[in-house]
């Protein structure tokens, strides 16, 4: 049984938090706790103001959200960890190599689909990460019983 899922990505401002809001307000009201963090983080920053934009526009609210790095502690803490990218997935065992059997593309239900970062590519490609995030989202939902 998974009680707590780590999302991650680089900076932990766009997608990351995207996907922690996404999954968290899917598996309510569980038992679940969803959580996200960076593997190059702007510690401390609130979410990029055109994925919060995004975010709002689909009904949704990350006020208040901080960014925050990964640590060995995180992820050890976490049954499930969920990435972006394939790359992400080597530097999270590069953090904790015995995470392997717990750390999965986003994208994994999509035929292994990665979510490319959006960061100053202009609201379309924030647009685009949103509904690529959405649809994993629901998959993993749907696959954690919610």
């Amino acid at each position: 049984m998974f009680r707590k899922i780590l999302v991650v990505c680089v900076g932990n401002i766009c997608r990351s938090p995207t996907a922690e809001t996404l999954l968290r307000n899917a598996l309510a009201p569980s038992a679940i706790s969803v959580t996200s963090a960076g593997l190059a983080a702007r510690v401390g920053e609130a979410m990029e103001p055109s994925a919060l934009q995004v975010l709002e526009d689909h009904g949704h609210n990350a006020q208040g959200f901080k960014a925050r790095q990964i640590t060995p502690d995180i992820v050890n803490e976490s049954d499930l960890i969920l990435v972006m990218e394939k790359e992400h997935v080597k530097q999270v065992l590069k953090i904790a190599s015995h995470a392997r059997g717990k750390v999965f593309l986003l994208g994994k239900w999509q035929s292994e689909r990665e979510i490319q970062d959006p960061y100053r590519q202009g609201k379309a490609a924030f647009i685009h990460a949103h509904a690529l995030i959405e649809d994993a989202v629901s998959s993993w939902a749907q696959r954690l019983g919610h």
